[in-house]
């Protein structure tokens, strides 16, 4: 079953307009997610809101949001308050502008939504607007209401629809100078720098998603499973890192393995691609997990022809 939209409104373009429906492109939902248990009883924990003073639980109808002045001053501003100055949704994203991607600095990136026209009419315009924009070679800067909050979104052209990445402020995204202030200057030799890019181009590749594995989520699954049919649970021997001394030494060891590393890059691609695609196959079923079947396997007939 498809997400429900996030937001419904229209996609303008100066004058060429058309009803859209944005949808979150991500989810976690997939990834195990734990309970706090009370470690005595078994029971699940339940938390309370409480009166940090006098220790009674206040009820939902008795709270209010407040601004910190500081450790014990707050400016209380009610429910009403906050609606009264909520933006009114324009249930419209006007693009105001096209820039080169290379121009958006990746700080700036939430996260993404998929964009695509809402019903049966305005596909023509939709594509009008997506095929500008892919033609362009540009990316469309736009303005969307989510949650009472304006914010900046970045449209892309993926295949038949759009991709929709909402920005930060300025203001959210912190100067780099507080963090690299105090990296020493130092000159890196021709030498070492040569070592280097061979190193690089002996692990060149291309970005396949597919061969990504989640071992964090596939060694949880284990440890879940092993735990529910009473096996013994072993900690692992943590790998222990070597000491670098001489760093000439080291490109130089690592040229080595690189080109080791390089022999059978297929078989390794291989491998990762199966163990990304039963990584989500649980040995056992887990409450609130529904494992994916497996297809029943086909018995042999006359062979079908491939199509597009």
């Amino acid at each position: 079953m498809a997400p429900r939209a996030n937001w419904k409104g229209f996609l303008r373009l100066s004058l060429v307009t058309c009803p859209a429906a944005l949808y979150p492109a991500t989810s976690e939902s997939e990834k195990i997610s734990f309970n706090q248990l009370n470690k005595q009883t078994g029971h699940r924990i339940r938390y309370l809101k409480v009166d940090a003073d006098t220790g009674e639980e206040v009820s939902n109808e008795d709270i209010v949001k407040g601004y910190a002045l500081d450790k014990d001053t707050f400016v209380e501003v009610s429910k009403e308050e906050l609606e009264d100055i909520a933006l009114e949704s324009t249930r419209t994203i006007d693009i105001d502008e096209f820039v080169d991607r290379s121009e958006i600095d990746p700080r700036y990136l939430i996260r993404p939504y998929y964009l695509r026209p809402d019903g049966k009419v305005g596909h023509d315009a939709f594509a009008v607007i997506r095929e500008t924009i892919r033609e362009m070679d540009k990316v469309a800067i736009g303005r969307v209401v989510l949650t009472n909050r304006e914010h900046i979104i970045a449209l892309e052209p993926l295949e038949k629809g759009l991709v929709g990445t909402l920005l930060r402020y300025p203001y959210e995204v912190r100067s780099e100078d507080e963090y690299f202030d105090d990296i020493q200057d130092v000159k890196v030799t021709k030498d070492m720098l040569d070592l280097a890019k061979h190193i690089v181009e002996k692990k060149a590749g291309r970005f396949e998603p597919d061969k990504f594995e989640d071992h964090y989520e596939t060694a949880l699954v284990d440890l879940i499973n092993r735990k529910r049919a009473g096996k013994p649970i072993t900690p692992k021997e943590r790998p222990r890192g070597e000491n670098v001394v001489d760093l000439m030494e080291a490109l130089r060891r690592s040229v080595g393995g690189a080109a080791t590393e390089t022999q059978a890059p297929t078989k390794a691609i291989k491998k990762s691609r199966k163990a990304a695609a039963g990584q989500k196959e649980m040995l056992m079923p887990i409450e609130g997990k529904k494992p994916k079947e497996a297809p029943a396997k086909k018995p042999a007939a006359k062979p079908r022809r491939k199509t597009a």
